[in-house]
């Protein structure tokens, strides 16, 4: 079978399996596993239709949202298009579990999903939100891969009855009182910076406080900002697959 991949995560989830020799074509955004030499067809959303014609192909991977619907219907007129959407953990464990199957790699897939039930372990109440963007404010709603990759371990994201990524502005949801807020670095390239800005005092915590209260209430007052954790790689939140693993043990770490 000759398999292109306009999906980085089902792209690094393939090699994992031992199914890398039937990969033909990438996209400019694979970078997983380290080193890959793969020809490149253009980027998740660009991609190069006629490049990928070229490799025929038998199979060619997309995702509902970080590939286009035209560009998947012209494919489909000369290979078969798979096109996936995992939303939850549940999702993701189903969808090695059809690569396995797919690509003759079960006992692989089988030893996967055990580790990802493995570090599915519930780490503490917490309440949380997640920017994707900042020009405007934009946030994972309570139905995106996000969300879900972290209430597993016991959060609750508090924009959870929004749908997909809300434009709402920083300081209503700070206004919230999240006891977290993760950053990763994509699809915005959020900064120090910003997170320094987002973990300042603000009036949703009890801030500012009176000048002539002592060392104790300001003590108390740094407790009660938010914390933020981040900028860091967002393909730990945003990819699915065999990187839901390692997302799943970057929130132990830092949890």
């Amino acid at each position: 079978m000759r398999v292109v991949s306009l999906v980085p995560s089902l792209t690094e989830t393939l090699f994992a399996l031992g199914a890398g020799d039937s990969v033909v074509g990438i996209t400019n955004f694979c970078i997983f596993p380290v080193g890959i030499d793969r020809p490149r067809v253009g980027g998740t959303k660009t991609p190069s239709v006629a490049a990928i014609r070229k490799l025929e192909p038998d199979l060619v991977y997309v995702n509902l949202e970080e590939n286009l619907k035209r560009h998947a219907e012209e494919i489909a007129t000369f290979a078969r298009v798979v096109a996936t959407e995992p939303k939850t953990l549940d999702d993701v464990t189903s969808l090695i579990d059809q690569l396995g199957q797919t690509h003759r790699c079960e006992a692989r897939a089988s030893e996967f999903v055990k580790l990802l039930a493995a570090e599915r372990q519930p780490l503490g109440a917490f309440t949380f939100v997640v920017p994707i963007w900042k020009k405007p404010w934009m946030w994972c709603g309570g139905d995106t891969y996000v969300s879900n990759l972290v209430e597993s371990v016991g959060g609750r994201n508090l924009l959870r009855d929004r749908k997909r990524y809300p434009t709402i502005d920083s300081a209503e949801v700070l206004a919230l009182k999240p006891d977290i807020v993760f950053l990763p670095d994509e699809p915005y390239a959020f900064t120090a910076e910003d997170a320094a800005a987002i973990s300042a005092p603000h009036p949703a915590f009890g801030h500012p406080l009176p000048a002539s209260q002592g060392e104790g209430s300001r003590a108390t007052a740094a407790k009660r900002r938010v914390t933020v954790i981040g900028p860091f790689p967002g393909h730990l939140f945003t990819w699915h697959g065999v990187r839901t693993i390692e997302g799943l043990r970057f929130l132990r770490r830092s949890l």
